[in-house]
């Protein structure tokens, strides 16, 4: 890979009714978050891919042989890699190990957040010619992004992943390390039945007017 190029790793959860988007449950039924799970998968795959900064990789769990995520792959054209077990820290630590040992830069991404555009993964990827990381904070205090040239288990233990002190946690990480860092302006993610309908009517997805096991509910 030349120098000027930047993995980009992209986690997600199999959409399986029952275990994908939890917190929507409530809302959208089992049928409705698995839905919308597939829809926020092949949003981030077209974005990470129009990026065009370098490799897209699919981080999946629970199998990188899973035949949903799998779909995902061939139609993108992008090798997927099992997630280890663990805490999201230590399945970041150790796809940020991984990918930093044959690459020069990583992006790390999930699926939660329909407002990303390869315009800004495009911006992050810049942000690490100069600095060590880059941060795209999310609006409920964690992030939506982390970029890296380098890494250190420190960013990743002992964080209470998913509270509302994600990224307090790692601005504090990264100036203990006294790593250079850029934070790009912040976006919101698609987690909570709010952001579900904030999402439904910010005309950022339109498919989903059009998908039944969405509309059951909602």
């Amino acid at each position: 890979m030349p120098a000027t190029e930047t993995l980009i790793i992209v986690f997600a959860r199999a959409p399986e009714p029952g275990r994908a988007k939890t917190r929507l449950l409530p809302l959208l039924g089992a049928d409705g978050a698995a839905a919308l799970q597939a829809l926020l998968i092949e949003r981030t795959l077209a974005t990470a891919v129009a990026a065009s900064v370098g490799r897209v990789e699919l981080w999946c769990a629970p199998s990188a042989q899973h035949p949903l995520l799998d779909a995902f792959m061939q139609r993108h054209g992008i090798e997927g890699i099992t997630q280890c077990e663990g805490d999201l820290g230590a399945r970041m630590q150790h796809a940020a190990m991984s990918a930093l040992a044959t690459n020069p830069r990583v992006l790390l991404i999930g699926t939660d957040c329909p407002a990303l555009t390869p315009a800004d993964l495009r911006a992050a990827a810049g942000a690490l010619a100069a600095h060590d990381a880059v941060l795209i904070p999310a609006e409920d205090g964690g992030y939506v992004l982390l970029g890296l040239t380098q890494w250190d288990a420190r960013l990743f233990t002992n964080i209470a992943w998913g509270g509302d002190q994600v990224l307090a946690a790692t601005r504090e990480r990264l100036a203990a390390l006294d790593w250079r860092w850029q934070e790009l302006p912040p976006l919101w993610d698609v987690d909570r039945p709010e952001d579900f309908v904030r999402l439904r009517n910010s005309g950022l997805m339109p498919e989903l007017a059009g998908a039944p096991a969405l509309s059951r509910n909602v």
